[in-house]
């Protein structure tokens, strides 16, 4: 376990053999019973921005993420990046390559916020923007999300 500094404060690229691993562990994610989780959408200023809470010992599975985009990340959990195994504490903003598909394991409340420029007009844009597997996102399965329009 290191701390996300190792890697340069980037989050990168998931290599082929870690996204292998990946898809196995949300497979066996999706296996079980999932968990409620309300997603968080802002549009504002040319911006799309997704936030998620999770609950302590949570074991959370990003889609794919075809763009680059910025991560905020306030808590404490365990992260796959790339290949590595990284801790992050607190309070973090990390510029994220696209070509990532991560696993969080929460060690206490953890929210994460994605964000990244965007010209959607709907949720189900945005999404389609970011991964090719928006099918597989909660948001599209579960009925309780936020959605905020600012008009600029």
């Amino acid at each position: 376990m290191s701390t996300l500094e190792i890697l340069g404060n980037l989050l990168p690229a998931t290599p082929d053999e870690a996204l292998q691993k990946v898809l196995i562990v949300e497979d066996r994610i999706r296996q079980r019973e999932q968990i409620k989780i309300r997603t968080e959408h802002i549009f504002h200023a040319g911006l799309y921005v997704r936030t998620v809470r999770l609950q302590p010992n949570t074991v959370f599975t990003s889609v794919l993420i075809k763009v680059p985009t910025l991560i905020v990340i306030n808590g404490i959990c365990d992260l796959l990046a790339g290949d590595q195994w990284v801790r992050v504490e607190g309070y973090s903003v990390i510029p994220a390559n696209s070509g990532r598909k991560c696993i969080y394991i929460t060690r206490g409340l953890v929210e994460i916020t994605m964000v990244f420029p965007s010209d959607a007009k709907t949720v189900e844009e945005a999404e389609s923007q970011f991964t090719d597997e928006s099918h597989c996102l909660l948001s599209r399965t579960q009925d309780d999300d936020m959605v905020l329009f600012t008009g600029v």
